[in-house]
């Protein structure tokens, strides 16, 4: 299966019955065009946003309770991974349900404090990178598989919008809360 062929599946948004109530908010604030784009443009906007923030702009949390600009980072970065995962799961017909995750338990666990950003940029970048070319190895039929995460059916294609959408999420809030 070229590339060419999933690019094409990943220009058509999944239908709202492919994945969980919760997140259709990430995939609308998705534009339209071709998801692995979009990707791809993601972490260059996200990458230059990142390394212009000062070093004191780091432990800003715009409420008290709320995560600091770091803290947001970790989360993207643990959340990529696990939708990485799961797409990968579903994609190779693994039929096993997957857990969800606590992402406040997963932040509070981290220990952030200790690592640096030019770390968590880096990890960023480099899983970003990995996860482009994952989504795009995957064939027209893995791509349309589903199974099952957090008690909730899911297709593989709504994973990867997903991870696009939650990132696009993120974005919005570090510039509208964190004026970034």
């Amino acid at each position: 299966m070229s590339q060419f062929l999933v690019s094409q599946v990943l220009d058509q948004r999944p239908a709202y019955d492919e994945y969980p109530a919760f997140y259709h908010k990430y995939v609308d604030a998705l534009p339209s065009g071709n998801l692995l784009h979009i990707l791809e443009d993601q972490l260059h906007t996200f990458s230059f946003m990142l390394e212009r923030i000062e070093k004191d702009q780091w432990d800003y949390r715009y409420a008290e309770g709320k995560w600091s600009v770091k803290e947001v980072l970790g989360h993207i970065i643990d959340a990529e991974r696990v939708f990485a995962f799961r797409a990968a799961t579903f994609a190779r017909g693994d039929k096993n349900e997957l857990p969800g995750f606590d992402e406040n338990a997963y932040v509070e666990e981290s220990d952030l404090a200790e690592v640096s950003p030019e770390s968590l940029l880096l990890q960023f970048s480099h899983l970003r990178k990995s996860n482009i070319l994952l989504y795009a190895s995957f064939t027209r039929e893995a791509i349309s598989r589903t199974g099952v995460s957090n008690g909730k059916s899911i297709s593989v294609a709504a994973i990867v919008f997903i991870t696009a959408g939650h990132l696009q999420h993120h974005m919005n809030i570090l510039k509208e809360r964190y004026g970034l």
